[in-house]
């Protein structure tokens, strides 16, 4: 019923204003009636259309938004995978470089697993005796020394790593040839055994292989002097070594051939 009113009211205000004359009070009377119902109206009109429009907006904007990110997360992704090959890239061609340098036959071994019984500070590397490696061989990086095997199965290697305490590799320092034993000492670390007191040896300096321990070659970078203290005795220093190698990190080795006690012929 109150729509019909509605209709009516909205048919004599269209004639008054079609007619063009001033409004009668009739005019006036269906104005305030019906101003404010039309206002009504129009704004919950334009409220809903406003709200159906945001609405769509944002169903919009999430989807886009979802799109988005997947395709962010893929970029992520791809750009992990493709540093990763960059980076091993990078550690081959050091790798090589460093091999080329070498006058003494080696074979590249990729970095499988660690001591499964966890007594000893020691690697698995994917070359055995099937590849000619025997025990003692010495076991390089680019960087420096990693260890001696000690352990060999047809395909596979253990590596007895320099920071193990029951590793030990007869050295010299680099700027003054002192002598001494480089031992193992912790997670870090390694200490140089055997040097005078009177030594001529300072922090920073470089520790190398001496080659007289038929394992490894002369000149391969062991580390360098991180501390020097007094002994008790007075007799020796105490001195420690930071390793070149970053042992927890190590991927890629380098097995140097025709060394150590005993080496396999390749089948």
């Amino acid at each position: 019923m109150g729509a019909v009113l509605a209709f009516i009211f909205f048919l004599l205000l269209s004639w008054g204003l079609r007619t063009g004359g001033d409004w009668n009070l009739l005019d006036e009377t269906v104005v305030e009636i019906t101003t404010p119902f039309q206002s009504f109206i129009y704004w919950s009109v334009g409220g809903l259309k406003r709200f159906w429009h945001h609405y769509f907006y944002l169903v919009g904007a999430h989807d886009e938004n979802l799109s988005l990110k997947k395709e962010n997360e893929d970029l992520r992704r791809e750009l992990g995978i493709h540093r990763e090959l960059i980076s091993g890239c990078e550690r081959i061609e050091e790798l090589t470089a460093f091999r080329k340098a070498l006058d003494q036959p080696t074979i590249p071994a990729s970095v499988t697993g660690v001591d499964p019984s966890g007594l000893f500070k020691s690697i698995i590397i994917d070359k055995g005796k099937n590849k000619g490696v025997g025990l003692d061989m010495a076991v390089i990086s680019a960087r420096g020394a990693v260890g001696r095997v000690v352990s060999v199965s047809p395909n596979y290697a253990k590596v007895l790593l320099i920071i193990d305490q029951n590793s030990s590799v007869d050295c010299f320092v680099q700027r003054s040839r002192e002598r001494g034993m480089v031992k193992g000492f912790s997670e870090k670390e390694c200490r140089l055994d055997y040097v005078p007191a009177a030594g001529d040896i300072i922090v920073e300096d470089m520790v190398v292989t001496s080659g007289l321990d038929g394992i490894f070659p002369k000149g391969i970078p062991i580390g360098r002097v991180s501390a020097i203290e007094e002994s008790e005795s007075g007799l020796f220093m105490n001195i420690r070594i930071k390793p070149e190698v970053s042992f927890s990190s190590i991927e890629e080795v380098l097995v140097v051939l025709g060394g150590g006690a005993r080496s396999s012929t390749p089948e």
